[in-house]
């Protein structure tokens, strides 16, 4: 799932790639990706970028018709620039390996379910990779006008993100903290990844419910969750969108290491648990004084 440091490195080559230019055609392939039927995407044509923003995990593109196209990546979206298949090579257009080595045949890459061409011959391409639909578009007045934008809480990433605010979120609730950290009203942006990699900096059990936190265990929360997520994205700014999801596997220090020594030096290795029908990982060692979370749905 795409979380905000990918985002924010997409929306800011996506602004400097379309700023100014106008969208020349839209090609919607999947019915189903679009949430505003009144005002389908094929409006937007004619129309000039003037500016990119991010919305915790969603993107909005702004048109000089004072329109938006929100777009929701949800579960498996991500965005490419389209090539020409004759200049086209494996990975060009998101094919990854599918394993087992540098001869193992490529993954064909996600389908095209909008193609939006802008002048110049650019053509931005937004795909699923999942079985099931998860991107979403809107086409609308205001950010705010698309209910999940609506409902986000504060973004770590903003610079005037404050203790306060992190404290109206978190601190009281009797709710385990990784579901805290994922649930977009409280925070923004947030999801399994980086959720996993907050909690390890902090070394706090994903389980544990934020009620339970002393003073200090809640500083370092703080601490992590604006740390982990700030420092992300300066350190995928500038890495081409095809690039971003590899960039983020490698970055990662426990969440997708299942049986790796512990990278906190504490002789630990880290293990997999479910949680909210997704998996996760964390150090026991490190994280739940040496207890192993079950794997089972929570």
């Amino acid at each position: 799932m795409p979380e905000s440091p990918e985002v924010q490195a997409l929306v800011e080559e996506l602004e400097s790639t379309l700023r100014g230019r106008a969208v020349a055609a839209v090609d919607v392939v999947e019915f189903r990706v679009t949430k505003t039927r009144s005002r389908p995407l094929t409006t937007l044509s004619g129309e000039r970028v003037l500016a990119v923003t991010r919305h915790g995990k969603l993107v909005a593109i702004e048109f000089d018709g004072s329109e938006l196209l929100v777009v929701s990546l949800g579960r498996h979206g991500w965005a490419r620039w389209a090539v020409d298949e004759a200049d086209a090579t494996p990975g060009a257009v998101g094919a990854a390996p599918a394993g087992g080595g540098a001869d193992a045949p490529a993954e064909p890459p996600p389908p095209t379910l909008v193609s939006l061409e802008f002048d110049g011959d650019t053509v931005l391409e937004l795909t699923d990779a999942g079985g099931w639909v998860s991107l979403g578009c809107w086409v609308v007045d205001e950010a705010n006008e698309v209910a999940a934008i609506a409902k986000h809480g504060p973004d770590p990433a903003d610079p005037a993100f404050t203790r306060a605010e992190f404290d109206r979120a978190v601190a009281g609730r009797r709710k385990q903290l990784k579901a805290i950290l994922q649930e977009q009203e409280s925070l923004a942006g947030i999801g399994n990844a980086y959720s996993d990699e907050i909690l390890f900096t902090a070394r706090l059990s994903p389980v544990a419910h934020a009620a339970t936190l002393a003073d200090d265990e809640l500083e370092r929360l703080f601490e992590a969750t604006t740390g982990t997520i700030r420092d992300a994205i300066e350190a995928r700014r500038g890495i081409p969108i095809d690039r971003l999801k590899e960039a983020k596997v490698a970055a990662m220090r426990v969440h997708g290491r299942t049986g790796e020594p512990c990278p906190g030096g504490c002789g630990g290795e880290i293990r997999d648990f479910t949680f909210a029908s997704t998996t996760a990982q964390y150090c026991p060692a490190c994280q739940t004084g040496g207890e192993i979370l079950p794997l089972k749905e929570a």
